[in-house]
């Protein structure tokens, strides 16, 4: 059994528990230092990795390919899966980005019975998971731009309005009926992610190579998507003295108010975390797809050579110099040549023999 996931879920309430003990004593750490902090490093970090990968060259053509190549004009090609043009790259990367096509494709081989058949099924419920985990992720950020931003861009009230039902929007003020108006985005995080991480926990070959630091961000987002709903649906939080501490980090001119919960810094401080944590994690596959060579490489191989970067001028000896060199010494001893030494250069070969 992979024990990984207790260390990482116990560093999560460690988290809490500090960020909960700091709300009681230094709230403008937690809401005003940590903050500033985390997007920085965020930014540090994320253009350091973005820079070196794209320094790094690509010593060789290696897109991948899922059809075939472009050749004779009667035989057909896959144009996005292995695409010869940069419109054709353009299409698989939107695909890939947009739609998890690869993942969609995906498969899982299984051993049926006694006779060890082997058998191959789609993966559809863990693309379905993960577009929605991603796409839900997307929809949460995005809305939470209106605690930023004064007045609240239409596009972003309009997204809010998409994602609740229960609401009723007249002039761009919500009336609530009844309850609180429910955010999909918030559900579908949640579910998602609690998917994601039982599928760590009981896929045996999963589990194998999971290690804590892919459990943490799973909890981490877990813990955030919690809090979040908790302040929205059972533990309400002051909404106005929130919006008042984001404005005024934004416009930097930061204050305290008081009168927030403690779940807020809870909340904060495990984003706050995450922002630290993204560029060093694998989450930066975010980044890392888009300068892929894999993915943003045309596949013309055929019609094109690919140069290696990392070639520079060398001094070189050739074999053709390296046979003129030991040629007579070759003939003597029996090796082949690709050229004949000429009939002097025999005939004097012949009399060192001799002698």
């Amino acid at each position: 059994m992979n024990q990984f996931y207790l260390s990482s879920l116990l560093a999560v309430f460690v988290l809490a528990l500090i960020a909960w003990l700091g709300a009681l004593g230094l709230p403008w750490l937690f809401g005003i230092v940590l903050p500033y902090l985390a997007v920085l490093i965020f930014i540090v970090g994320v253009v350091r990795r973005i820079v070196g990968w794209s320094r790094s060259p690509v010593p060789f053509a290696i897109p991948t390919t899922a059809g075939q190549q472009k050749t004779m004009p009667w035989i057909q090609q896959a144009k996005i899966d292995n695409p010869s043009t940069t419109i054709g790259v353009v299409a698989r990367m939107a695909l890939e980005i947009l739609t998890f096509r690869s993942l969609f494709r995906n498969t899982r081989m299984k051993m049926n019975g006694e006779e060890g058949r082997i058998s191959y099924h789609l993966e559809v419920f863990l693309w379905l998971f993960a577009l929605a985990f991603h796409y839900a992720f997307l929809t949460t950020l995005v809305r939470h731009l209106r605690f930023f931003l004064e007045p609240v861009p239409w596009c972003i009230q309009m997204l809010g309005t998409l994602d609740g039902f229960m609401k009723i929007e007249i002039l761009y003020n919500p009336i609530q009926v009844g309850l609180p108006g429910v955010y999909l985005s918030g559900i579908v995080l949640l579910a998602a992610v609690i998917f994601l991480f039982l599928r760590r926990l009981f896929v045996a070959n999963v589990r194998y190579i999971s290690l804590a630091s892919d459990y943490f961000p799973l909890f981490l987002i877990m813990g955030i998507a919690f809090t979040g709903i908790l302040m929205r649906y059972f533990i309400k939080a002051d909404v106005a003295a929130i919006k008042e501490l984001t404005m005024g980090l934004v416009t930097f001119s930061p204050s305290v108010p008081a009168g927030i919960s403690p779940l807020f810094y809870i909340h904060l401080f495990f984003v706050c975390v995450l922002l630290a944590y993204f560029p060093y994690s694998k989450l930066m596959h975010m980044g890392g797809i888009f300068l892929s060579p894999t993915r943003n490489m045309r596949t013309n191989t055929r019609e094109a050579r690919h140069v290696n970067p990392w070639n520079y001028p060398v001094k070189v000896h050739t074999y053709e110099a390296y046979e003129d060199e030991f040629r007579e010494k070759m003939v003597e001893a029996g090796l082949p040549v690709e050229k004949m030494p000429a009939p002097a250069e025999a005939a004097a070969t012949e009399e060192e023999e001799k002698e």
